[in-house]
């Protein structure tokens, strides 16, 4: 079974950056970061694809967030730029070990609050 373990969540102002980092250990094809705000179903912030790197962003945050893997492609980043207040949320690290969209959460999440 996959183990996941998420950091770098903080608290900044709007248009500011914030990186999160989530240590996977297991064997798994994708993986991904999901956010859920207060209130909110948790949703797909974005996605990549650890064998050829492919990525997929929900439209929200395409153009500011930046998904990658690290060289031995065991820590999955996400880049936050231009961050703002309704990106306020929970966020989660994922793992689907197939690629066939059943999602693993194996984290506490970390949490990103962006003020106005």
């Amino acid at each position: 079974q996959v183990q996941l373990q998420e950091s770098g969540g903080g608290s900044v102002q709007s248009g500011g950056s914030l990186k999160l980092s989530c240590a996977a250990s297991g064997d798994t094809r994708c993986m991904a970061w999901f956010r859920q705000a207060p209130g909110k179903e948790r949703g797909l912030v974005a996605r990549i694809y650890r064998g050829g790197g492919s990525t997929y962003y929900a439209d929200s945050v395409k153009g500011r967030f930046t998904i990658s893997l690290d060289s031995a492609k065991t820590t999955v980043y996400l880049q936050m730029n231009s961050l703002k207040p309704e990106d306020t949320a929970m966020y989660y690290c994922a793992a689907d070990p197939a690629c066939a969209g059943n999602w693993y959460y194996g984290g506490q999440g970390t949490q990103v609050t962006v003020s106005s």
